[in-house]
């Protein structure tokens, strides 16, 4: 480490509140599937910015456009319209099949207002305040309250009790869990298509459409939070649309502004219109042009690129050299995943692993601590897979 960076990381650790252990590193620029160092020193990224860089770095046509929107408006407040935010949801809505947009400016923030809206929709049924959620273990919706109260893991809850009342937690792909947990207040069940931070969990279709079923006959609502595992991730441009299966209420973000931060929740008709009303919900922030401006060039360059045939042409070739590394190391146990969002399980864990990688060029993440995390640039090439095996064949070889 150089002198000038470690000036930078001790500035840091004296300014900034520590919520995070952060790596030993000070990053400064990226492009392509790339980031660099202050010193120069070139990374291959495997995280994207926990998948959220699904362009990859320094994309000209998306830089483009961010610059041509700061030099009109940054920022109008939601009591008026405004060009790209109109855009925005027009394109959100075409490939999303959903009818309402809300934008936020975060994932937790997109989490807060879709539980809202269940609550709205219940209360404007019956008049009451007692209905319940149902959640699922290990899941992971945010930092926010709300989205705290529905997150699956009581290690990041138990600090901050009590939280918001009335959720009970279900199993992930155990139906018969959900029904144990159902009752007559019930208004909603909530759920990542893929749990992400509980280690790479995709939900099994017929547990999904067991859940799907049971909504319909019990005027449940149910959210599925796409917030990583959308955007085309998982090969569709939202996780659930490969199986067939569309909820009342979607959330989003991460990969929804590549960079800029954004987030939103789309309703269907039914939920859009029995829900939140004026008054009830709102953001400064939220929907301002510059982040509606990236949302819409970004829908673009998806579609302009074949973002999603890349996804599904790159994704079984990563999971072919990831299985490689299951058969060939007695302490990595599996693989499990959905198109570019993949997950190695090991017996161990992965923490030095992951530093062993970095300092060999190549950024990883975890997902819980046995777990190492896959969501790269969406834009990567088989050539960048075969790399970062190498890289990582190199550190567990050293184990």
């Amino acid at each position: 480490m150089s002198d000038k960076m470690k000036e930078y990381i001790d500035e840091a650790e004296k300014d900034l509140l520590h919520t995070y252990n952060r790596y030993q590193v000070v990053l400064d620029h990226g492009d392509g599937v790339h980031l660099y160092d202050i010193d120069g020193k070139e990374y291959l990224d495997f995280v994207s910015g926990i998948a959220v860089f699904a362009l990859g770095y320094n994309n000209k046509e998306y830089n483009d456009a961010l610059k041509a929107q700061i030099d009109k408006v940054i920022h109008t407040s939601n009591y008026y319209y405004n060009v790209p935010a109109i855009e925005a949801a027009k394109k959100l809505k075409k490939v999303s099949g959903m009818d309402r947009v809300f934008f936020t400016n975060s994932g937790a923030e997109a989490i807060e207002g879709a539980l809202k809206a269940a609550r709205k929709y219940a209360y404007l049924k019956d008049g009451k305040t007692d209905h319940e959620i149902i959640a699922l273990e290990h899941s992971f919706h945010g930092r926010t309250f709300g989205a705290l109260s529905v997150t699956g893991n009581p290690k990041y809850r138990e600090a901050f009790e009590p939280m918001i009342g009335n959720i009970r937690f279900a199993k992930m792909n155990d139906f018969e869990s959900i029904l144990e947990n159902v009752n007559d207040k019930t208004c909603a069940i909530i759920m990542e298509t893929v749990q992400g931070e509980g280690g790479i969990f995709p939900a099994e279709e017929g547990f999904l459409r067991k859940v799907r079923t049971l909504c319909d006959e019990k005027d449940i609502l149910l959210i599925l939070d796409e917030i990583q595992c959308g955007m085309g991730r998982t090969g569709h441009m939202f996780a659930w649309q490969s199986y067939g299966i569309k909820p009342d209420i979607m959330t989003c973000a991460k990969a929804l502004g590549c960079g800029v931060p954004v987030g939103a929740f789309l309703l269907n008709e039914k939920t859009g219109q029995n829900s939140l009303k004026a008054g009830d919900h709102g953001t400064t922030y939220g929907g301002n042009p510059l982040a509606c401006a990236a949302i819409s060039k970004v829908l673009d360059l998806f579609e302009q690129y074949n973002i999603i045939d890349n996804v599904n042409s790159v994704a079984p070739y990563l999971e072919k050299r990831l299985d490689e590394l299951v058969d060939k190391y007695d302490f990595v146990t599996k693989r499990r995943g959905r198109g570019l969002m993949q997950g190695l399980v090991f017996d161990r864990p992965v923490a030095d692993i992951i530093v062993s990688a970095m300092d060999k060029g190549l950024i990883l993440i975890n997902a819980g601590p046995s777990i190492i995390r896959f969501v790269p640039p969406l834009v990567i090439s088989k050539d960048d897979v075969d790399k970062m095996i190498e890289i990582l064949d190199s550190c567990l070889r050293e184990i």
